[in-house]
């Protein structure tokens, strides 16, 4: 039995997903109640309920901990997420005895001083590394494929034929969240080559992409050849103003995104690759994305 925060998110889903092909039973937190589902176990609760995780890791084998805030109106939203909301799940399995601990964090930890939301990433990880655990924390990049909300963007301004995108000379690693699945619960039976590691993970594309590649990419997903627009920081910012105002606080490009946005290296660094004996990336991102297109026009999300 694995414990799972953030289960009804787009990673958890995925994570549900590939847990239920292994045949592996999950206990699953979730705020609002959900429709019966072979082997999960919903527990009602957040991660401010302290009573709700107990339940949750109560006799588990393993928490992995997906759980967190992208998109907040200000620090402390991030803080109260992405910091308080792990150190109460460490909490409660240090005290249910649960022997192992997977965390996701965000390859936005390596640079916390560009964002708040990469600066609670990583203030997290720090709960995690000091937690006296049996942990392995995972730094995706930018996470694409089916039920994302937050590239969907990209995908409908494709369809449009202009793609606005970040200074020019910036480079992005990326990952279908299928494979993130696989290797989070590849992470689950610990071992030397894992354990009180940080792991940087990526689709395995050497260097990474460019802005102007990954526009490139997505347009062809959607059977268009884009204008990509490289916008200046400057820029970024009116549209993060602009966007706030017209969708609130539903806004996808908020100021705190546009700061790590314009970092130029959101590469992962071969160091920090998970070891290839453990996991590797299986779904290239062109054709990922080609299936992630077709995921968004079969459910409605593109006409």
């Amino acid at each position: 039995m694995l414990a799972i925060t953030g289960a009804t998110g787009f990673v958890g889903q995925a994570l549900l997903d590939e847990a239920a092909r292994q045949g592996i039973a999950v206990r699953a937190l979730a705020r609002r109640p959900q429709d019966p589902r072979d082997g999960v176990e919903w527990i009602a609760g957040d991660l401010a309920d302290g009573i709700a995780l107990a339940r949750l890791v109560d006799g588990v084998s393993a928490v992995i901990h997906v759980a967190g805030v992208v998109n907040a109106l200000d620090a402390a939203g991030f803080e109260a997420g992405n910091v308080a909301g792990t150190l109460a799940v460490v909490e409660a399995a240090i005290a249910a005895g649960v022997p192992r601990f997977v965390h996701v964090s965000s390859l936005s930890a390596r640079e916390p001083q560009l964002s708040a939301y990469g600066a609670s990433k990583a203030r997290g990880e720090k709960i995690v590394g000091a937690s006296g655990l049996d942990w392995t924390i995972v730094r995706p990049p930018g996470i694409y494929g089916p039920r994302d909300a937050d590239m969907f963007e990209l995908f409908k301004l494709a369809r449009r034929g202009v793609m606005p995108m970040p200074p020019d000379g910036g480079r992005v690693s990326l990952i279908h969240v299928a494979d993130l699945a696989r290797l989070l619960l590849a992470l689950v039976p610990g071992g030397e080559d894992v354990t009180h590691c940080t792991f940087e993970v990526d689709d395995g594309q050497p260097g990474g992409w460019s802005h102007y590649e990954m526009a490139r990419a997505i347009g062809h997903a959607m059977q268009r050849r884009p204008w990509v627009l490289h916008l200046p920081r400057r820029a970024l910012d009116l549209v993060a103003k602009i966007d706030r105002r017209v969708r609130g606080d539903k806004a996808r490009l908020t100021a705190d995104r546009v700061g790590y946005m314009c970092h130029p290296d959101w590469v992962v660094r071969e160091a920090a690759r998970v070891p290839s004996a453990r996991w590797t990336a299986q779904i290239s991102t062109r054709d990922g994305l080609r299936a992630t297109a077709a995921w968004y026009r079969e459910n409605g999300w593109i006409k």
